[in-house]
């Protein structure tokens, strides 16, 4: 993370919630103004920012819009979107080092979400099929 050449948005440094949350910052809205301008709950933009949910299509080109940033930037962090922010040291290995941290426990976290869906389902069918017989 202290290369002079990372792209602070991109897909290896941030996830699609990162880069909405950072454009809504940067268009100084707070998550209430841009979900009421979505016509969504607030707790709805909370699951995108927080990289729980995303959006349906409709609903990306709206955020896309309000934000000024493309869709293509949003999703993968290549395209019409912002620039790394200026006021930030990244040469500060502490909070390179808590960042890495965190996208380690977020991937740890989704892969254990997908691991308790896949024996949901098995646990489902088992129950089907026990009630079946």
């Amino acid at each position: 993370m202290s290369d002079e050449t990372t792209d602070w948005f991109g897909p290896e440094a941030a996830t699609f919630g990162d880069r909405v949350a950072a454009a809504r910052e940067a268009a100084d809205m707070t998550q209430a103004q841009l979900a009421r301008r979505l016509g969504i709950k607030k707790s709805t933009l909370m699951g995108w920012e927080q990289d729980l949910s995303e959006p349906r299509a409709n609903k990306l080109s709206m955020v896309s819009g309000l934000l000024n940033v493309s869709m293509s930037w949003l999703l993968t962090g290549e395209g019409e979107g912002m620039s790394e922010p200026a006021d930030v040291d990244l040469a500060v290995g502490d909070f390179a080092g808590v960042l890495n941290e965190l996208r380690a426990l977020r991937n740890e976290m989704r892969s254990n979400a997908e691991r308790a869906a896949r024996l949901e389902k098995k646990l489902r069918t088992l129950v089907q099929s026990a009630a079946s017989t």
